[in-house]
């Protein structure tokens, strides 16, 4: 039986592929899927019941049902929804995990997919108290808002990475693609109120997103000038100290003993 150096192979790294967070959240979302799935056969009634009370519906979240904010992330309205998500929170969720760690991976994702359905909410409840639209329609679900979230930490963190547009053989880099797919998410925001997508709570994602990621620089000239202020004030006393002491004659030196 021949024999090798494990010092001179290769293994394979599967933490790397898949790190734990979206390992994790891959697996929680085709779970729920598939309790969806399986309840849809057996049970049309109970399955409805199942997305009525973790989807999202603005009526609803007026009135207290709040967690929905954050299980209607894990719910999907079909298998190609939940491969295209799953897919699209692998390629570009990879890279930001090994970059931050899990945990704040963790907070980001809940975070941009909490914040984008609560924009969706505001945003909805303006509107029929404007009279456009109505509280009945079918709930928002999904884990798009979150994802958005995460393609625009991407653009900030990486801007330069080349994203090859499937199955076209172009490439963009990162800053750009996210640019455009913000572009037509706004355009479909203003257009496409029908097509069963809300397209809201995809830039509300990447919104949430950006302010979590800028909020170290807003106000920025305005905390400048402040310091910038204090700091001249200090000196103006200290100048003032000094024009006040100096003819004033030295302290008595210390007598030195030996």
């Amino acid at each position: 039986m021949g024999s090798f150096s494990r010092g001179y192979g290769y293994r394979f790294q599967w933490r790397g592929l898949v790190p734990p967070a979206i390992k994790t959240l891959l697996i929680a979302c085709a779970a729920v899927f598939t309790v969806q799935t399986l309840l849809g056969v057996f049970s049309p009634s109970a399955e409805a019941l199942f997305r009525g009370y973790l989807g999202l519906f603005p009526y609803a979240v007026i009135h207290g049902y709040v967690w929905q904010l954050g299980t209607y992330i894990f719910l999907h309205a079909g298998l190609w929804h939940l491969l295209i998500n799953l897919l699209v929170l692998w390629m570009f969720g990879r890279d930001l995990e090994l970059t931050w760690g899990s945990r704040r991976f963790y907070f980001y994702f809940f975070l941009c997919g909490i914040g984008a359905g609560a924009i969706n909410v505001v945003v909805k409840a303006l509107l029929v108290s404007f009279g456009i639209g109505t509280f009945n329609v079918g709930p928002t679900i999904g884990a798009s808002g979150a994802i958005f979230g995460i393609l625009l930490a991407m653009a900030i963190l990486f801007p330069h990475q080349q994203v090859w547009l499937i199955p076209f053989p172009v490439s963009l880099p990162m800053r750009v693609y996210v640019i455009i797919m913000g572009a037509i998410e706004f355009y479909f925001t203003l257009t496409a109120g029908g097509d069963g997508v809300s397209h809201v709570c995809h830039l509300g994602g990447m919104l949430v997103g950006y302010l979590y990621l800028r909020r170290g620089s807003f106000l920025y000239n305005s905390r400048n000038f402040f310091s910038d202020w204090k700091r001249r004030r200090l000196r103006k006393k200290f100048e003032v100290y000094v024009r006040e002491h100096r003819d004033k004659p030295p302290s008595r030196p210390d007598t030195w003993i030996n």
